[in-house]
């Protein structure tokens, strides 16, 4: 992992803007819900590293994605070395019968993220107080037709509820909105950039 933390360290000059890693990713997620994005999963191939699929569709984990990539943290990368590495401690084929990692899709299932994030992050507490949530925080949520949903945490709360606000994209496109206890919760995760660094 030691050329991804060098890879941190020269791509991120956003970072250097900022003072610490919650007002980093507060302010790229924010900027997410600044652009025009039709909500569309479909399979596309895309380069490696670096890859995106085109900057006006998305889905949920592109949010994420695309805010850490925003901080030099490429998702695409790390995750496909982690599966090409540790493939059947992920869910792809149980999930989906698959026998080898694609590059091109990987990081954009919640189920691998959320893998990633457990092994490679923390995994938190699932609960239902708001005070667990901290900005930062990556949430994942089952929603109904057994459908999996990601989102983040950003320093901002509901002045009706008092919850913390989720940067999500449910089909509208990137937006801040508070419905952290509106599905069930799955998965609560940090990963931040010293987590980058530690021993695999």
């Amino acid at each position: 992992m030691a050329n991804v933390w060098l890879y941190f360290s020269v791509l991120a000059p956003f970072s250097a803007l900022a003072n610490s890693f919650e007002e980093d990713i507060t302010a790229a997620l924010i900027q997410r819900t600044t652009h025009q994005v039709t909500y569309d999963g479909s399979y596309r191939s895309i380069s490696y590293p670096g890859g995106d699929v085109p900057s006006n569709i998305g889905v949920c984990t592109d949010v994420i994605i695309r805010a850490y990539r925003q901080l030099g943290i490429d998702l695409q990368q790390l995750v496909h070395e982690d599966m090409r590495d540790n493939f059947t401690l992920y869910p792809s084929k149980r999930i989906l019968g698959l026998t080898k990692p694609d590059k091109n899709i990987d990081h954009r299932r919640v189920p691998n993220l959320q893998t990633y994030f457990k092994r490679q992050g923390r995994a938190l507490v699932l609960s239902d107080s708001p005070e667990e949530y901290k900005t930062g925080d990556i949430v994942t949520w089952m929603l109904p037709g057994n459908l999996p949903h990601m989102g983040m945490v950003v320093n901002e709360r509901s002045v009706q509820t008092g919850n913390p606000l989720i940067v999500h994209n449910i089909g509208r496109g990137a937006e801040k909105t508070d419905m952290l206890f509106d599905y069930k919760i799955t998965g609560h995760y940090r990963f931040e950039p010293q987590y980058l660094n530690k021993t695999q």
